[in-house]
């Protein structure tokens, strides 16, 4: 497992400084990890959805490592948060494009601790409520943000996102808490 993780990172490398080579040389290491978190995304959105896990990894991928990308990844971790956000990005592309109905009272709201916890099917339009949401925490406070983007679309647990933000666990259940109690107001008042 050491040995991958390294020849990852060393393509990653090779991918930022513009091999095309790596590119493809990297898709075998990572696919079954891409996969994974795909399918995690793809657990939340409705059964009846158009895009398929298969689809949203090959998006992904092409926008993580496409020629234009421009991206650079300190680490695998950093590159598979990268990867959570263009999953992310895409189906709410996908969401906006697929919404008919301007947002409304009759729709069911989305509470964000059971969601992170029990993967529950949600509709285009609750992924919609809840990216705007996100948005706006994100210029209240930055760290809840991104963990709540680690824990929902990446599927981490607290402490492992704290891992990845290189924060403390008690720092980490806190924003989680903070961030829980303010999608609550947030979402209860309808914007």
């Amino acid at each position: 497992m050491i040995k991958v993780t390294s020849e990852v990172t060393r393509l990653l490398r090779k991918v930022e400084r513009g091999n095309c080579h790596a590119s493809a040389d990297l898709l075998p290491l990572v696919y079954k990890e891409l996969r994974l978190l795909a399918s995690r995304h793809m657990a939340t959105e409705r059964s009846d959805h158009t895009l398929q896990a298969t689809a949203l990894v090959h998006d992904a991928y092409l926008r993580l490592v496409g020629s234009d990308s421009g991206q650079g990844w300190d680490s695998r971790a950093h590159f598979f948060a990268a990867a959570a956000k263009a999953m992310r990005r895409i189906l709410i592309e996908h969401a906006r494009s697929k919404a008919s109905l301007k947002r409304g009272g009759d729709r069911d709201r989305v509470e964000v601790g059971d969601l992170a916890e029990s993967r529950a099917e949600i509709t285009p339009e609750q992924l919609l409520e809840l990216d705007d949401a996100l948005v706006k925490l994100e210029r209240v406070d930055e760290q809840a943000a991104e963990l709540v983007r680690l824990r929902l679309y990446a599927g981490l647990t607290v402490a492992e996102a704290a891992k990845v933000m290189k924060i403390s666990r008690t720092v980490a259940y806190e924003r989680w808490d903070y961030a829980v109690s303010w999608f609550t107001v947030e979402l209860a008042t309808g914007f």
